[in-house]
């Protein structure tokens, strides 16, 4: 038998806390074992470090898992670095407004990371809350954000679609066949123009019909516009990454 090796068992680790990152806010040990494709017992052993490092917490009177407070906690100072004391505010609002979870992703070496996603007031569900991460040419609000910035589209079909885009202003795409469920996005842009992040919001077709989409468009565009002016300087060129 080989020997565990301490790389290894941060690698398991990960692997667990990776399972969040489709937006579940809850899994069973149960689950966290399928989708890592480790025994039950191991994962168990892992959820149980990661919940003494404060990594994962037990949801109170279930028997699930979450987020722990020690992950929220290592992402906040990145997240003031980046402003959220500014944009934050513009996001909620445009949340009460549309009744819409609404996010805000950057662009980062050929990824949009999700960064901040907020609820309505009625609370929204699992469903609006995009991916943490994707590729930016795959991603909605990295077509948004393509679309009116200086790289070249890598093959015709995108470029193509992001014309669209900039012809209408903000990007669309339907996330899954199945569901139906309809994923929007508006770029944001600094100072100089250049787009740095994207304002996106998801939901299924049966709450985000046309008409729905032709208001809650422009509540996207203000809100993004808003945050591009109150956010200090954020440098387009270290955000963006085409």
């Amino acid at each position: 038998m080989t020997p565990r090796s301490g790389s290894q068992a941060v690698e398991r680790a990960i692997a667990v806390l990776a399972c969040f990152d489709g937006g579940d806010t809850e899994l069973g040990l149960g689950s966290l074992a399928a989708r890592t494709g480790l025994p039950v017992s191991t994962t168990h052993r892992i959820v149980q470090a990661l919940v003494r490092g404060r990594m994962l917490e037990r949801v109170p009177g279930g028997d699930g898992y979450r987020v722990g407070p020690g992950l929220f906690s290592l992402a906040v100072p990145p997240l003031m670095r980046l402003g959220v004391e500014h944009w934050a505010p513009d996001l909620y609002a445009l949340a009460a407004d549309i009744d819409l979870a609404a996010s805000l992703g950057v662009a980062r070496s050929g990824e949009v990371l999700s960064v901040f996603s907020a609820r309505p007031p009625s609370g929204g569900c699992d469903g609006q809350i995009p991916p943490a991460g994707e590729g930016i040419d795959d991603s909605v609000m990295g077509r948004a954000i393509l679309a009116f910035g200086p790289a070249r589209p890598r093959s015709p079909a995108l470029a193509a679609e992001l014309e669209l885009v900039r012809r209408r202003g903000y990007a669309a795409e339907v996330r899954n066949e199945r569901s139906s469920v309809l994923a929007l996005a508006v770029p944001v842009f600094g100072s100089d123009r250049r787009p740095w992040g994207a304002v996106g919001v998801q939901a299924g077709r049966r709450r985000l019909t046309d008409r729905a989409v032709g208001d809650v468009v422009p509540a996207m565009q203000r809100a993004a516009a808003r945050i591009g002016r109150r956010v200090p300087r954020l440098a387009s060129a270290e955000n963006y990454s085409g």
